[in-house]
């Protein structure tokens, strides 16, 4: 067959790849062996609209390494259509490009019995298109569909995380799947959701991210996956994609006894959000596997996105930027909750207010960075002086602590430690007023009572420092 006649008569980028076929479904070498001139001129006449090549010299019959970073994607897609004879679709938007990819892999007959041969037809678009991203089997839609369904029907983010990983694990027919986070600033991982079968002896996420370092393997995954969509390994074989790149990840893969594992990035706007994995999967099912994958994980780099975005906003709602203890709205939001609460089974409220003596003198002095560095510092003494407790920046110089449970043997001893703490910073004294109600109901009438006896050793303070007294 005249494999050049044939992508002559194809006006997108095409190509023809042979790959060498070996016993016990294994492969060797794969090539290029020609292209059409659309093809050759992406490579040898390169302009803004095509994708780099690692080369810009074509070269009939040549490995596929020498215009591509080693891809097993690309080699799968290459096996199924040259050896298996199954047509390839795939729409994809490898993070190595800035284009969407819309690619067909066509089956071509072969004169020898060792070798394979396809068609790699491409053409690329700088955005998204919908239809192509829907041109998949209706099984791989249906279980893409259910997947968003669950994200957007459930009010609880963790919840709707853990059914969809659920779900994910059974049509990967795996013995483990999670999508692990990462914090690239304080280098640490975080599971988001997991679920695993029960009895096989794998051990939990967590088992893996008590070893510090867990952080450097994973920087190491984006290496491996080399901007491809994803990374699946299906054999040994393909293991040894992964022992040459990031041997520590391929040595924690085997203690862990992973055969074959399937695992994609989540991005958001060219974030790295984290990767979603699955290991041990039904290699049989690979194909959909990798469709409803590439899909699914647009969806839940976005719903992880929204999440952590309205988390960001809670933050910004309820802290005070300042200080970073609650602020005034959060304070009466909890006091709300607190008086509103219906219930047969009272518990006893702790209620402090502490207001820092001195601070708009130091204001008027100083100046308000002196004032800003004080509140801060006072911050600082509240949040370890009442650990575990609510601090609240009620407002100015003045602070709430609410103590669930608190007895008044508690709140004078984090008293005395607050004085004491305070010690060790210039200018930083409290008055102080605290009190404890039996039902947490009236917390508005303990933190009058609190407010009231904190005047009065506001006072006593400026009768013994009257230099400090406001003007």
């Amino acid at each position: 067959m005249d494999y050049k006649k044939f992508a002559d008569t194809v006006s997108a980028m095409t190509c023809i790849i042979s790959i060498e076929k070996k016993p016990n479904g294994k492969y060797g070498e794969i090539r290029i062996v020609d292209g059409n001139k659309a093809y050759i001129d992406s490579i040898e006449n390169k302009s803004d609209d095509t994708p780099d090549m690692l080369t810009d010299k074509f070269i009939p019959n040549s490995l596929y390494e020498r215009y591509l970073p080693k891809d097993l994607n690309f080699e799968f897609a290459v096996y199924k259509a040259a050896v298996l004879k199954e047509p390839v679709h795939t729409y994809i938007h490898p993070e190595r490009y800035e284009f969407w990819l819309n690619i067909f892999f066509m089956p071509l007959e072969s004169e020898d019995e060792n070798i394979g041969y396809c068609s790699y037809t491409m053409t690329l678009s700088k955005e998204a298109d919908s239809m192509n991203m829907t041109d998949l089997s209706q099984d791989t839609l249906a279980t893409v569909l259910n997947t968003c369904i669950k994200l957007r029907n459930n009010d609880e983010f963790k919840p709707s995380m853990d059914e969809v990983i659920k779900d994910i694990r059974k049509v990967c027919e795996a013995n483990h799947c999670i999508i692990l986070l990462l914090d690239h600033t304080e280098r640490k991982c975080s599971v988001l959701c997991e679920d695993m079968v029960e009895d096989v002896g794998l051990k939990l996420m967590t088992h893996w991210l008590e070893n510090s370092d867990f952080y450097d393997i994973a920087s190491t995954w984006e290496n491996v996956i080399n901007g491809s969509t994803g990374l699946i390994i299906q054999s040994e074989a393909d293991m040894d994609l992964v022992r040459e790149k990031s041997p520590v990840w391929y040595d924690s893969l085997k203690e862990a006894g992973v055969e074959s594992l399937v695992i994609f990035p989540l991005r958001y706007n060219d974030e790295l959000m984290g990767y979603i994995w699955a290991t041990n999967f039904n290699t049989v099912n690979t194909s959909k596997i990798k469709d409803v994958l590439e899909l699914t994980t647009f969806f839940i780099a976005s719903e992880i996105a929204n999440f952590k975005l309205l988390k960001k906003l809670k933050v910004l709602s309820s802290k005070d930027m300042l200080t970073g203890v609650y602020n005034r709205n959060e304070m009466n939001n909890r006091v709300m909750a607190l008086y509103s609460e219906e219930t047969d089974n009272p518990k006893p409220i702790g209620v402090v207010f502490a207001d820092l003596n001195g601070l708009k003198r130091v204001n008027d002095q100083a100046g308000h960075r002196a004032g800003d560095l004080m509140l801060k510092n006072a911050a600082m003494v509240l949040q370890n002086a009442f650990v575990d407790n609510e601090v609240y920046r009620a407002g100015g110089d003045e602070f709430l602590i609410l103590i669930p449970d608190g007895n008044i043997e508690e709140i004078k001893s984090r008293v005395s430690l607050m004085k004491k703490l305070a010690n060790n910073y210039d200018n930083v004294s409290f008055a102080v007023g605290y009190c404890v109600d039996e039902d947490s109901r009236n917390v508005r009438q303990a933190m009058k009572l609190a407010d009231e006896l904190m005047y009065k050793d506001k006072e006593e303070f400026y009768k013994l420092h009257p230099e400090k007294r406001r003007v």
